[in-house]
């Protein structure tokens, strides 16, 4: 592995691009409640709100500055590792990139200014509508960088143009590149995990400090208010995704059949797995639990109708399988269990006994990592799923990987990297754990 450039460039990328992931989400999802906040500080006055408001700011633009500066090395990874890639799809991804760059990210960038150091120089509608503007930046951003991800799963809007370099995609439409068949359900699936993970974030600190007798005031509504949030995300997210997972079914059934294990075509109705030990030697899930026919009404609402398999595909065009398996599998689970408890807790809120077990703020507390968790796995098996394609039936993921580059020079790289992301993330919670420890309390007005 170690004398494989291509192998330790993906591996570089995976890296680099997990470490990033670990604050958009937070900071799309935190936008949102935020601007709930900073709207009853203004329509109400409490003091409560206010303090609120401050706090979860403060949070907020210290994971702005890690996502921003986590961010920026991908970007030169397109140049370094991934130059024929680059090459490739530059004039599609060129468009969207820059949009990003020159709409989202100055938008956000320029109000959180306003955000952050205007809390006694600009009046409180003036510092809504800021708070507001940051928010609609985060969440615009992402729509960006997804309409250029999702191109490469579902290519649409392009024509190959043929150059002394070899070929290149170039848009036809933009149109249809924006809209290419997977970007509403994965933008979506997005927005709306990443909601649930700020409302989670939010849920674990608030309670921890009612659980320590600390603050208690603010952490309850603020548990409250994130607990709206994240009902809203478990749910919307289990919808979104499963409107993209039909979209994987008509344009990529093989990565489909890679995250269910799905080896060999049945005619009568395809099982779900919920679980199992996929057998790539046999073609088999050892030790499955299925659902009879399940897959089938999941996908063609029929419980007879079969799915694409495996074998259905020449082995060189295959994903690997259990790394898309497992994690899918992990993600889904954990979508399962944010709705199961989001669900009990609001039922308990609406009783009057949200607050009366200690139990459920325990589990508040240690959830905080599972969203992050169930996101990385997501992110992890639509990435590996679509292997061995880096733009699906156009460009494999081995040619697009730069040609003069050595794997000494990939590995020395990636040590590098990961060595100052470590360090930066070990600063990112220390600085975190500073700011909570301390609490709403202390904030100056």
């Amino acid at each position: 592995m170690f004398s494989d450039a291509l192998m330790l460039a993906r591996i570089q990328f995976a890296l680099t691009a997990i470490f990033h992931y670990l604050y958009p989400p937070l900071t799309i999802g935190l936008g949102w409640i935020m601007v709930y906040m900073s709207y009853q500080r203004l329509k109400t006055g409490e003091e409560v709100y206010d303090k609120m408001a401050r706090f979860w700011t403060n949070i907020f633009a210290v994971t702005f500055a890690m996502g921003v500066t986590t961010g920026i090395v991908m970007e030169f990874e397109f140049g370094t590792n991934w130059s024929e890639y680059s090459r490739f799809v530059g004039d599609v991804f060129g468009s969207p990139l820059a949009a990003e760059a020159l709409i989202s990210f100055f938008l956000e960038s320029t109000f959180l200014g306003i955000l952050v150091f205007g809390w006694n120089r600009v009046s409180k509608k003036a510092h809504f509508f800021a708070t507001l503007m940051v928010a609609l930046g985060a969440t615009l951003s992402a729509l960006w960088i997804i309409v250029a991800n999702s191109w490469q799963h579902t290519p649409a809007g392009f024509h190959i143009v043929e150059t002394p370099m070899g070929p290149r995609a170039e848009i036809v439409s933009f149109w249809q590149m924006f809209f290419n068949p997977s970007t509403i359900g994965r933008y979506s699936h997005v927005i709306f995990s990443a909601m649930l993970n700020a409302s989670f974030f939010v849920m674990s600190i608030s309670a921890y400090y009612i659980l320590k007798g600390k603050h208690e005031e603010f952490a309850r509504r603020s548990l409250r208010i994130a607990l709206v949030f994240g009902v809203i995300g478990a749910y919307f997210t289990l919808f979104a995704g499963h409107h993209q997972a039909i979209v994987v079914a008509r344009h990529q059934p093989a990565k489909l059949a890679a995250f269910e294990g799905h080896f060999k075509t049945i005619e009568s109705g395809t099982p779900y797995y919920l679980f199992g030990i996929p057998n790539e030697e046999e073609q088999k899930v050892d030790y499955g639990l299925t659902i009879p026919g399940f897959l089938s009404f999941l996908v063609h609402f029929d419980f007879n109708k079969p799915v694409t398999a495996l074998d259905q595909f020449p082995p060189e065009d295959q994903p690997p399988v259990k790394l898309p398996f497992f994690t899918f599998h992990l993600m889904a689970g954990l979508g399962m269990f944010f709705i199961a408890l989001t669900t009990l807790s609001l039922f308990l809120w609406w009783k009057g006994k949200l607050f009366n077990y200690r139990w459920l703020l325990w589990i508040f507390v240690f959830s905080l990592p599972l969203p992050y968790i169930a996101n990385m796995a997501g992110w992890i098996a639509a990435e590996v799923g679509r292997q061995p394609w880096i733009v699906q039936d156009l460009l494999r993921t081995k040619d697009g990987v730069s040609p003069g580059v050595s794997a000494s020079q990939v590995l020395g790289s990636t040590v590098m990297f990961t060595s100052i992301y470590s360090i930066l993330f070990v600063l990112y919670v220390f600085i975190l754990s500073r700011k909570i420890n301390k609490g709403p309390e202390t904030i100056n007005h």
